[in-house]
């Protein structure tokens, strides 16, 4: 029986310059990564590899052949953010004001958190599969330890602030990730501003207006359904 005949696009033209495939393939490839970053924002890591494909505009087994397992997606589509965490910790330990370095790294983090699903799924759930979660979780709560007592040393923070009360901040804001980001990032800068100013050692008797109030109710408490966790599909 005859092979069945691709509806793939072919990847390159036979006899195409060695320079033209490599073009050819750093853009296809790019493209995988632009589509899983969207994908994976909006569903989150456990989306079904084929929707990144469909939306890169490339056939399945091209996916495949540029990246041979959804760990080797995962990790390539998020190498961007592990690098803008990073800038975040380096910006944040050169402030000169420890307080101030410190709430604008929890502001950056908070708003990534409700904006990209994927990388609340990863950072916050982790995927051991696909980063090194456990060395990536260290060396960032090796770096808040660090901020957290220098803040402190300053007198910046209160005195019985813990490293610990972070992730309960970071829990807190991943909850309004189902909300549109509309919805959500006021939100979680309202929350953080709100708790940031109770950690102060000494907060003024008239703090600083808060961010404005989100167009929030009761309703907002419902999680959708398309938030909740699902199966990891190949």
């Amino acid at each position: 029986m005859p092979a069945q005949p691709s509806h793939n696009p072919p990847e390159h033209t036979p006899g195409a310059p060695p320079d033209a495939l490599r073009a050819d393939a750093r853009r296809n490839r790019e493209r995988v990564l632009e589509a899983a970053r969207e994908v994976f924002a909006a569903q989150g890591v456990d989306a079904p590899m084929s929707t990144v494909a469909r939306r890169a505009g490339v056939g399945v087994a091209t996916l495949y052949r540029r990246f041979p397992t959804r760990s080797a997606l995962v990790t390539a589509a998020f190498e961007d953010q592990l690098a803008v965490c990073a800038t975040a910790f380096e910006e944040a330990l050169a402030d000169p004001d420890p307080g101030h370095g410190l709430y604008t790294l929890l502001r950056k983090v908070c708003t990534t958190l409700v904006t990209d699903r994927g990388f609340e799924t990863v950072f916050m759930a982790g995927f051991p599969a696909s980063l090194d979660y456990d060395r990536e979780r260290a060396c960032a709560e090796e770096r808040l330890t660090h901020l957290v007592r220098r803040a402190r040393d300053a007198g910046r923070l209160r005195e019985d602030f813990s490293p610990a009360d972070i992730p309960l901040l970071l829990l807190a804001v991943s909850g309004l990730a189902s909300q549109p980001p509309e919805t959500a990032v006021p939100a979680a800068h309202r929350l953080l501003t709100y708790l940031f100013q109770s950690f102060q050692a000494d907060p003024p008797p008239r703090p600083a207006p808060l961010p404005p109030a989100p167009a929030l109710d009761l309703s907002g408490l419902h999680r959708p359904v398309s938030a909740q966790p699902s199966t990891v599909r190949p």
